[in-house]
C-alpha cells in the first residue's frame, strides 16, 4: 500500500515521475533547451549518489544513454512519497546499438536488447530534486547483454 495523503498526492508524485522520464527518455537536441529542462527538474549542481552533477553533466549522461542504446522506454514499476522524498521504482528498456561506458570499460555495441531495473531516491527541495540515491542493476544489465557471466 503506498502512502499517501490524499489521491492529488499520488498524481503529483507521478506526474514529477513522468516529466523525469520525459527529459531522460527524450532530452531535447538543443543544448539550451536541455539544459533548461534538466534545471527545471533539478537543482543545480545536484548530489548523484555523493557527487555534485550539473545541468550540463546530466544533458551529457543522458546523450551517452541514447549514444549507447536505441528505442529506450521506461516501464513505471512504483512510486513511493515520504516528506521531502520521492522513490521511484522502474526499469528502462531498450536495444544496445552503441558503445556503452560501465565500471569494467566501454562494452561495444551487441545488438541485444537490455532491462535495466533501477531504484531513484529523490530528495525534494522547492520544488526540485537536490539529492539523488540511484541504485541501477548495472550487473545484471551485463549479464543479459552477455558481457559478464555469474559463475554457479
Amino acid at each position: 500500500m503506498r502512502p499517501h495523503a490524499d489521491e492529488e498526492d499520488l498524481v503529483t508524485d507521478t506526474a514529477l515521475a513522468e516529466q523525469l522520464f520525459a527529459v531522460w527518455m527524450a532530452p531535447p537536441a538543443d543544448d539550451a533547451a536541455g539544459l533548461a529542462a534538466f534545471r527545471a527538474l533539478y537543482t543545480d549542481p545536484v548530489d548523484v549518489n555523493g557527487a555534485p552533477l550539473t545541468a550540463a553533466d546530466l544533458l551529457a549522461r543522458a546523450r551517452a544513454l541514447h549514444r549507447a542504446y536505441s528505442g529506450l522506454y521506461h516501464e513505471l514499476l512504483d512510486v513511493v512519497t515520504a516528506p521531502g522524498r520521492l522513490v521511484v521504482a522502474f526499469r528502462m528498456l531498450g536495444t544496445h546499438t552503441g558503445p556503452l561506458p560501465t565500471p569494467i570499460g566501454t562494452v561495444a555495441p551487441t545488438g541485444r536488447p537490455v532491462a535495466v531495473r533501477t531504484i531513484d531516491v529523490l530528495t525534494i527541495v522547492d520544488g526540485r530534486i537536490a539529492a539523488v540515491c540511484v541504485v541501477g542493476d548495472e550487473l545484471g544489465a551485463l549479464v543479459g547483454l552477455d558481457v559478464v557471466a555469474l559463475r554457479s
